[in-house]
């Protein structure tokens, strides 16, 4: 690895890599059926796929990068100890080594960046066989802002020379843009994204006064955001607490790369800082646009806003 590429690409171009094998070991726990499955409380679990992928990713990155604080959703005692030698990457994305760095980027130091690592997400979805929903999120924030992120679909299907490829990498870089597919326009009419297994009833409020022609339930912060970017939903809106900053910072990262935004529903951004609360309060909105976002957020009623405003 060249000394003299700025250290945000090179640790982007590392993320990429590891995020490919940590693919692979989420995909490798799936086909041998023991899911392992550990429920951390009321609908939400932990699978052997979501410990050792962060085992592989958090051991991987710590390696090249030993001064950088990463925080990781499993921090379980089981995601810790000896990591196989073939979890353990030190390759490097050719194509986002060669990137460009901003010039405000050029300048970072290992102590500046806080990595937020979500090994699985969507391991409910994972464990009721809503694969294709299943990401893996490495997002990099320097100073309390994602800079950079990785989102990986291991389940992703692609045909390269006649060839089936299990999995998609998409990488995204503040000033540079987004690699590993070409984002698509919003749809005609107002489709909303949302969760599909952790609603409730001031979830449902917010969504209600959206009047969206169609609203889709799936899993996964990752996935909903690439549904924003793919142009198959307009707006991405949970009105309330529930997600982490492990499940907004590269999906944040990715899709303000591509020009899109990503807030609370009061329209504020979340700060990415190692000391930071774990939970994301006051929901999350976001859009491929400012223009998509502003509409949204000025659709959510007042009383929603104040509510989630006081915790």
């Amino acid at each position: 690895m060249s000394t003299s590429v700025p250290l945000i690409v090179k640790l982007l171009a590392s993320s990429v890599s590891v995020a490919n094998r940590a693919g692979k070991i989420v995909r490798d726990v799936m086909s041998k059926g023991e899911l392992g499955i550990v429920e951390k409380g009321k609908d939400d679990y932990q699978t052997e796929a979501d410990r050792s992928a962060q085992r592989c990713i958090i051991a991987s990155l710590a390696a090249q990068y030993p001064n950088i604080n990463i925080i990781g959703e499993e921090d379980n005692p089981d995601t810790e100890g000896d990591v196989p030698s073939d979890w353990i990457v030190i390759d490097t994305d050719k194509d986002v080594l060669s990137l460009e760095c901003p010039s405000s980027l050029q300048g970072v130091k290992e102590e500046d960046i806080v990595v937020w690592v979500d090994p699985l997400d969507g391991t409910s979805e994972y464990t009721q066989g809503f694969l294709e929903h299943v990401t893996v999120l490495i997002g990099i924030s320097v100073n309390e802002k994602p800079v950079a992120g990785v989102i990986h679909q291991p389940y992703y299907k692609t045909l390269i020379d006649g060839e089936k490829k299990m999995g998609r990498t998409i990488w995204g870089l503040q000033g540079v843009g987004v690699g590993g597919f070409t984002p698509a326009p919003p749809p005609d009419s107002l489709i909303i994204t949302t969760t599909r297994s952790h609603s409730n009833a001031l979830a449902e409020k917010g969504l209600q006064a959206m009047n969206a022609s169609q609203v889709l339930r799936v899993g996964g912060a990752g996935y909903k955001v690439l549904q924003l970017l793919e142009g198959v939903a307009s707006v991405y809106l949970f009105a309330t607490s529930g997600c982490k900053k492990w499940d907004t910072c590269a999906p944040e990262a990715v899709l303000s790369a591509a020009g899109g935004k990503l807030t609370d529903i009061l329209g504020n951004y979340y700060k990415y800082g190692a000391s930071e609360q774990r939970l994301n309060k006051t929901g999350v909105l976001a859009a491929v646009n400012n223009e998509l976002h502003s509409y949204a957020l000025s659709k959510i009623p007042e009383e929603l806003k104040e509510l989630q405003s006081k915790k």
